[in-house]
C-alpha cells in the first residue's frame, strides 16, 4: 500500500487545519502535521506593520518549518500516510509577496538550500473560497492578531496562491472550492472532498514510460505558459522594469554568476583530487557543496529568460515545444566534434 503525503493549502481562514484533521482519519495509519504559527514572535507585529516586520517573520517561519518537516515527514511516511495543513514550499510564495530587493535575494538563497532536504507532497489540496466567506471565517475564529486583518492583503494572497500553484513544476494540485462546504457539520461535504483527494492521488500515481513515449509525455506536461503568466503578474505587482535590454543585461549577469559557480566547483574538485580523492568522487563532492548556490543561480537565469520572452511577446512554451518536437526525431551524432585549435 502506498503511503501518501497530502498537503492542504489556501489563504488564512479557508479551513486548511479543519480539513487536515478530518482527512487524517480517512487514511490508514496517517500522521497529522500541523503548522505551528502561534510561536512566531513577530506575527502580530507583522499584521500591524508588514513592511517593517516581513523579513523577521518570514525567516522565523522558514527555519521553524524546516526543523519541523526535516525529520517529521520522512518518519511519518515510514509508518503510513501523512496529512499536513501547509507545505514547506509555500514560504517562497509569502516571501515574493512580502519581501523585496536584498531581503528577498537573501531569503531565496536560504530557502533554496533548505528545500532540497524536504520531501515534496504527493498532492497539494488547494482550498479556495469567495473573499467575503474567507473574511467572515477569519472574524468568527477571532484570533487577536487577525482582528485588524487587511482585506486587501487577503486578496493579494489569494492571487499569489493562484499564480504560484499554476507554476509548480512537479507537484500535482487539486483545487477545491469550499465556499459552500462545511466539513464539520456535513458528512457529505467531507466525503465529497475525500473522494476527490483519492481520485487525484490515483490519477497522479507514478508512471514509468520509456524512450520517445516518455519524452513526448513530458512535453505534453509542459508548464512554461504558467511560468510566463506568473512572471507577468509578479513584474506588474512589484513594478519591475519591463525594458527588454535591461533584463537582457541582468540575464547575462546571471550567466556570469553561473560561470563563477562552475569555476569554483572545478577548482574545488582539483583540490580534492590533490587530497587523494578519485576524479569522479572529487567532482561529485565539489558539486554537492555548491549545488544549493548553483541551483539558485540557474533559477534566476530561467526567470530572466521568461521575462525576456514576455517583454518580446514570445510564447516560450509554444516555441520550446516546436523546437523539442523537431529534436525528438532528429539524428544526433554520437559525439560532438571538438573545435579546431
Amino acid at each position: 500500500m502506498t503511503n501518501h503525503f497530502i498537503a492542504i493549502e489556501g489563504v488564512i481562514g479557508v479551513g486548511k487545519t479543519t480539513l487536515a484533521r478530518l482527512l487524517q482519519a480517512r487514511f490508514t495509519n496517517a500522521t497529522l502535521l500541523l503548522e505551528v504559527f502561534e510561536e512566531n514572535p513577530f506575527l502580530s507585529n507583522f499584521y500591524q506593520d508588514r513592511e517593517r516586520y516581513a523579513f523577521q517573520t518570514q525567516l522565523f517561519f522558514l527555519l521553524s518549518r524546516y526543523h519541523q518537516q526535516n525529520k517529521a515527514v520522512p518518519e511519518a511516511l515510514q509508518r503510513g500516510s501523512l496529512v499536513a495543513d501547509y507545505t514547506f514550499a509555500k514560504d517562497e510564495l509569502f516571501a515574493w509577496l512580502n519581501l523585496k530587493d536584498d531581503e528577498l535575494a537573501m531569503y531565496g538563497r536560504v530557502h533554496a538550500a533548505l528545500s532540497e532536504k524536504i520531501p515534496k507532497p504527493a498532492l497539494i489540496v488547494y482550498l479556495k473560497a469567495e473573499h467575503d466567506v474567507v473574511m467572515r471565517r477569519i472574524a468568527l475564529r477571532d484570533r487577536p492578531y487577525e482582528r485588524d486583518m487587511d482585506p486587501g492583503y487577503i486578496r493579494d494572497l489569494a492571487a499569489a496562491y493562484d499564480a504560484w500553484l499554476s507554476s509548480l513544476p512537479d507537484i500535482p494540485v487539486l483545487r477545491v472550492d469550499v465556499s459552500a462546504l462545511d466539513f464539520l457539520a456535513n458528512e457529505a461535504d467531507l466525503e465529497h472532498v475525500t473522494t476527490l483527494v483519492r481520485a487525484a492521488l490515483d490519477h497522479h500515481a507514478p508512471q514509468s514510460p520509456t524512450g520517445a513515449e516518455a519524452q513526448t509525455r513530458l512535453l505534453q506536461q509542459s508548464k512554461l505558459a504558467a511560468y510566463q503568466e506568473f512572471h507577468r503578474q509578479l513584474d506588474s505587482s512589484k513594478g519591475f522594469d519591463p525594458d527588454l535590454f535591461f533584463n537582457y543585461i541582468l540575464l547575462t549577469e546571471e550567466v556570469g554568476e553561473i560561470a563563477s559557480e562552475l569555476v569554483q566547483i572545478w577548482r574545488e574538485g582539483k583540490r580534492l583530487e590533490e587530497d587523494g580523492r578519485s576524479p569522479v568522487a572529487a567532482r561529485q563532492e565539489a558539486l554537492n557543496r555548491h549545488r544549493p548556490s548553483l541551483r539558485s543561480e540557474l533559477a534566476d537565469l530561467f526567470a530572466y529568460t521568461l521575462k525576456l520572452a514576455n517583454h518580446a511577446g514570445i510564447d516560450l512554451e509554444q516555441a520550446y515545444l516546436e523546437k523539442m518536437r523537431q529534436n525528438i526525431s532528429r539524428d544526433w551524432p554520437a559525439t560532438r566534434p571538438l573545435p579546431p585549435d
